[in-house]
């Protein structure tokens, strides 16, 4: 079985519509998004970083943007896509492994984001930023029956 479900993310914050519940119930594969905002706090002394729901994002935030995925069947799901687009008002921080498949041309074209050009006002072209990058993919080769995964990028509150 092949399936391909886009994730749609119009704000940084938002959530899942009616329509999305009721494709949720009965879908093969069940997607939730989330986005989290991360904070440095200090426990017994020490500094660490923790992730918790954002509620509001101001300028220069560091956000985590997942989605997690379940196979609701009794089979295994196969090259199961999905497909991100990075919230408007958000900017994609590159992996610093450069393995993430990203586009820059609104899912048009996908690559590794060091492959990828884009076009300046006079026609010329540029290597690609992590600025540029308005959608990101993620292909799951099996989802073994009942079972559950998430995956995630790293994005900044522009």
């Amino acid at each position: 079985m092949k399936f391909h479900r886009s994730i749609l993310a119009a704000a940084l914050v938002g959530s899942i519509g009616l329509s999305d519940l009721a494709y949720a119930q009965t879908a093969p594969v069940t997607l939730q998004s989330d986005i989290k905002i991360e904070k440095t706090v200090v426990q017994d002394g020490v500094s660490k970083v923790i992730y918790v729901p954002a509620t509001r994002a101001t300028p220069g935030k560091r956000l985590i943007i997942g989605n997690t995925y379940r196979n609701n069947t009794a089979a295994p799901i196969n090259n199961f896509a999905i497909t991100n687009p990075v919230p408007t008002g958000a900017s994609y921080q590159a992996n610093p492994s450069d393995n993430d498949q990203v586009s820059v041309d609104s899912g048009k074209t996908w690559g590794r984001l060091s492959a990828l050009t884009v076009a300046n006002a006079d026609g010329t072209r540029r290597a690609a930023q992590a600025g540029d990058v308005t959608h990101i993919r993620w292909n799951v080769s099996v989802i073994a029956p009942g079972t559950s995964g998430t995956v995630a990028y790293h994005a900044i509150v522009r």
